[in-house]
């Protein structure tokens, strides 16, 4: 028998989710297709997201009515984080339900987004619930198109965001990635400048020149929730299009070098991974960990994520 690809594996039925992404993303299947119809309607039915699904309360949040939030990494904004990258929109009742949900209890009144009980916006939860409502469907809703102005609005001068404001942390990569699905007729001149500016930070520290190497950042992950890594980096620079930059180079040579030999990607880790100091605070309590594949094992979230990454580059 022919060996078995890479590709045959993602387009394999029993997650009709990664089939669906593989065939539109990887193989540029049109919606209409009838394959592509037949996974996105499975979706729901079979699969990661149909486990997920299956524990979302009928009113629409998960875990927790009290809090949207916490408990990390189990309530409703972080199932709704993962639905939204395997491809649910807000044509399903119980995803736009959620949806509602979460615009409501998470939409504050300086444009952005935040958890429960804070008055102003965090770049982190901004970044992300714009993205994930993107990917939705909801980017002409006007909470949506807020956010991307309060990026904009307080993006740092030296082109980076950060979450307790710095500026100049690698860490915050939610705003890149929530203007790398953001269709780019709806920007302005302002949210151009930004993600030039936000590009250029990136691209001159090479993805992940910051300080002393920490170690997380070298180690591919899903759900990456709010932390980052350098998949996470080339995947949404390659998105926003920055795919012949030469200081990309070493980034692309690590995850080349990361490939198996069968040409699959392994999950490195799970989050929270980290080292030093934010281990430190980590110790006053754990998280608990939520995954879809098992760490050390090959990943259809990350090959993925890493083929995708190298059709842009044109080295798929």
């Amino acid at each position: 028998m022919k060996p078995k690809t890479p590709l045959d594996w993602l387009l394999e039925e029993d997650q009709p989710a990664v089939r669906y992404l593989a065939l539109t993303q990887l193989l540029g299947r049109p919606e209409e297709d009838a394959e592509v119809r037949a996974a996105k309607a499975a979706i729901a039915r079979t699969g990661w997201a149909a486990d997920i699904l299956a524990t979302q309360e009928p009113v629409g949040w998960w875990v927790s009515e009290e809090s949207l939030y916490r408990p990390k990494y189990l309530s409703t904004n972080w199932m709704l984080l993962i639905l939204s990258d395997l491809g649910l929109t807000r044509e399903n009742p119980r995803t736009g339900k959620a949806c509602d949900l979460w615009i409501r209890r998470f939409a504050k009144e300086d444009g952005g987004f935040a958890m429960e009980g804070s008055k102003k916006s965090h770049l982190c939860t901004v970044g992300n619930t714009a993205r994930a409502l993107v990917k939705f469907g909801y980017a002409d809703h006007p909470k949506v198109r807020s956010a991307f102005e309060w990026l904009v609005e307080n993006q740092d001068k030296n082109g980076g965001w950060s979450c307790f404001g710095s500026g100049r942390n690698l860490d915050s990569w939610e705003g890149m990635s929530a203007f790398a699905v953001y269709p780019r007729q709806k920007w302005n001149e302002g949210m151009t400048r930004a993600v030039e500016r936000g590009a250029e930070f990136y691209l001159e520290r090479e993805l992940h020149k910051q300080g002393a190497r920490y170690g997380p950042w070298y180690r591919f992950h899903y759900p990456v929730q709010y932390y980052y890594d350098l998949l996470v980096g080339l995947d949404f620079i390659t998105a926003l299009g920055y795919t012949e930059d030469p200081r990309l180079r070493y980034a692309v040579s690590l995850l080349k070098e990361k490939r198996r030999p069968d040409g699959r990607w392994n999950l490195d880790a799970v989050h929270p991974d980290l080292e030093g100091s934010a281990a430190e605070w980590y110790k006053k309590g754990m998280p608990t960990r939520f995954a879809l594949e098992r760490a050390g094992e090959p990943s259809k979230m990350i090959t993925l994520r890493a083929m995708l990454v190298l059709k842009r580059l044109g080295e798929a």
